[in-house]
């Protein structure tokens, strides 16, 4: 578990399950969840965006009454505002329509999904270009203030945030991000020295947005100033996850990986 700085925020669990998912098939990620409480996992994260806020809720409903919990006290649940949402007055009508999908009184985490601002509507992905708005840093984050403050969210973070996007936030912030998710995201593997070729989402580039953690892709600045601001970093996809495409992985696939392992009588994931 890894402690947060945010007031009463429980311990997060190092290690957590992901719902992202296309397409959305509700019954598919319930079943999902009540398997990985069956073998242990006690994190979760999802967001409005996903699209599985209510199966996950409904699972570990169900896997109360079952007696695979003892309480919804016992998992550690993450969402995340979607940036149709980045607005001050929208923020926590989102989180309320979030809890209302869970069916919980509160998450553990709650976080700006992307640095993004796009103009107020339905969740939209791919984003475009011609909706981006200016992100307003303070009033979003006074308002994610709020929703930690009125006990909704245990704790408040951010994702996807590069050092500069931090840098704009702290100096608004009251009650610092306690966590920056960052992604794994279209990487693919090249023939390159490097073993790596980046392929950007067109319409994120176009925002100024997108950042990775894996073997193949560290992040050391970002890491190094969130270790200096207290910040804790969460990876997503840490092994690497699939190209959009689904016919690859730049860590798994890595030969350079691969050698290291085998030397190690380990496999890549290992």
């Amino acid at each position: 578990e890894v402690a947060l700085r945010s007031g009463d925020a429980r311990p997060m669990p190092a290690i957590g399950m992901g719902t992202a998912k296309l397409p959305v098939v509700p019954e598919t990620t319930v079943k999902a969840v009540l398997e990985a409480v069956v073998v242990g996992y006690r994190h979760f994260d999802t967001a409005s965006m996903y699209a599985t806020e209510r199966p996950l809720g409904e699972a570990l409903e169900e896997a109360v009454r079952r007696g695979l919990l003892a309480s919804r006290e016992e998992v550690f649940v993450t969402s995340k505002l979607w940036c149709t949402q980045c607005h001050p007055h929208l923020v926590l009508p989102s989180l309320r329509e979030s809890l209302q999908n869970l069916q919980m009184e509160y998450v553990d985490l709650y976080l700006i999904h992307w640095p993004i601002s796009l103009k107020p509507g339905p969740a939209v992905f791919p984003v475009k270009r011609e909706d981006a708005v200016p992100f307003d840093f303070a009033g979003v984050w006074r308002a994610m203030e709020e929703c930690h403050r009125l006990g909704l969210a245990k704790a408040i973070g951010v994702s996807n945030f590069t050092t500069s996007h931090l840098h704009k936030l702290l100096a608004a912030a009251t009650v610092p991000p306690a966590v920056n998710q960052v992604a794994e995201h279209n990487t693919t593997r090249s023939p390159s020295s490097t073993g790596l070729n980046i392929h950007w989402d067109s319409a994120l580039a176009a925002c100024g947005v997108q950042v990775e953690m894996n073997p193949v892709w560290q992040q050391r600045k970002l890491r190094e100033y969130c270790a200096e601001k207290g910040i804790h970093v969460a990876a997503y996809s840490p092994l690497g996850g699939q190209n959009w495409s689904g016919d690859g992985n730049a860590v798994l696939d890595s030969e350079v990986l691969a050698e290291i392992a085998k030397a190690r009588g380990k496999t890549v994931a290992q």
